[in-house]
């Protein structure tokens, strides 16, 4: 699988180039830049042929798949084009800034018999696989309700998910993960039925949010922000007990997740071994692409992306600004044994 990079972003410099030299029968032979001072730099770093502009990699014959670190605001246009150009497609989160958008790449996606994956790396982590069979087996009965929480410590000055023009804000920077976490635990049948955003008047971005969704027989709870300390995590809460887990959407390969079951008011600790959820997903991609393992509802250019880009939109069209928004520090929900 031969593939080009459109934009020198750090994401790929710290994540996707150093996963897909994990990944057996994946390079990089493209890397592009606006700049050829950093394609070039790039290059030297982690291979292939330093490209200056985006449109001339998708003109290349020996390109298989792009990946698009792009700025939110600049994604959906360049993935509109590599489908075009016949290229499977490896995004960044969000995918687009909106469901209209998600729905028109979709389009060229399934003319092309292309692939189309948006990277939430953190699903194809094992300790998910765990916590679905704990579940599964009613480790703590019959759930009531799903609360997942994702915070980052603020950005300096100036960076990109500081700026509205280019799709800016906590929504579709950390908002997008408890979403997707929501779909991939309990299905696409969920609609915001609340949902709270609080804006920074000078940046003219969100910065932290929240919202209620409505599922059957569920009570579902996400926040999500860009101004406290870091928190990543979700907690089921059933009939005989809750099910926690820390640390689930940006997961360092080398890290033993713990799950906390607590029933009856006795803790168990389930430990989980380290997983590389970035050599995962874009193992998954290229075998997706080669037809070596069936599209999943992940590697899907259809329903589950669209689904994702609608609630984003709904709890974007229903957030009432508020300034009195609590902080998602870590307390959205209880951690057994604190």
């Amino acid at each position: 699988m031969r593939f080009g990079v459109l934009g020198c972003a750090d994401i790929a410099a710290r994540r996707f180039l150093p996963a897909l030299a994990r990944v057996a029968g994946a390079e990089p032979v493209a890397l592009a830049s606006r700049s050829p001072s950093r394609a070039r730099a790039f290059a030297e770093r982690f291979g292939g042929a330093p490209v200056t502009g985006y449109q001339r990699l998708l003109e290349r014959d020996d390109v298989d798949a792009v990946y698009v670190p792009l700025p939110a605001g600049l994604r959906a246009p360049w993935i509109e084009r590599a489908l075009l150009a016949g290229k499977h497609v490896f995004a960044e989160k969000a995918l687009a800034t909106g469901g209209e958008e998600v729905r028109r790449l979709v389009e060229p996606a399934r003319a092309g018999k292309l692939t189309l994956m948006e990277n939430f790396a953190f699903v194809h982590h094992r300790q998910h696989a765990v916590v679905r069979r704990l579940l599964a087996e009613g480790e703590i009965g019959e759930v009531h309700e799903f609360r997942a929480v994702f915070a980052v410590p603020p950005r300096p000055p100036g960076d990109i998910r500081l700026r509205p023009e280019l799709g800016g804000g906590a929504l579709l920077d950390v908002g997008v993960y408890p979403i997707r976490a929501a779909l991939h635990f309990l299905g696409t049948n969920l609609k915001v039925s609340d949902a709270v955003l609080r804006y920074d008047d000078t940046l003219g971005v969100d910065v932290i949010g929240g919202t209620r969704l409505a599922a059957p027989d569920l009570d579902v709870r996400l926040l999500f922000g860009m101004t406290t300390r870091y928190a990543s995590g979700y907690q089921f809460l059933g009939s005989r007990g809750s099910l926690t887990v820390e640390q689930v959407f940006t997961t360092p390969p080398e890290h033993r997740p713990v799950v906390l079951l607590e029933r009856g008011g006795r803790l168990e600790r389930r430990t989980v071994a380290p997983d590389d959820q970035w050599g995962n997903i874009l193992r998954h991609f290229t075998d997706v692409v080669t037809g070596a393992a069936p599209v999943a509802e992940d590697a899907s250019a259809g329903e589950l992306l669209v689904r994702q880009a609608e609630l984003a939109d709904e709890v974007r069209a229903q957030g009432k600004p508020r300034s009195a928004l609590s902080a998602p520090d870590g307390t959205a929900f209880h951690t057994p044994g604190r």
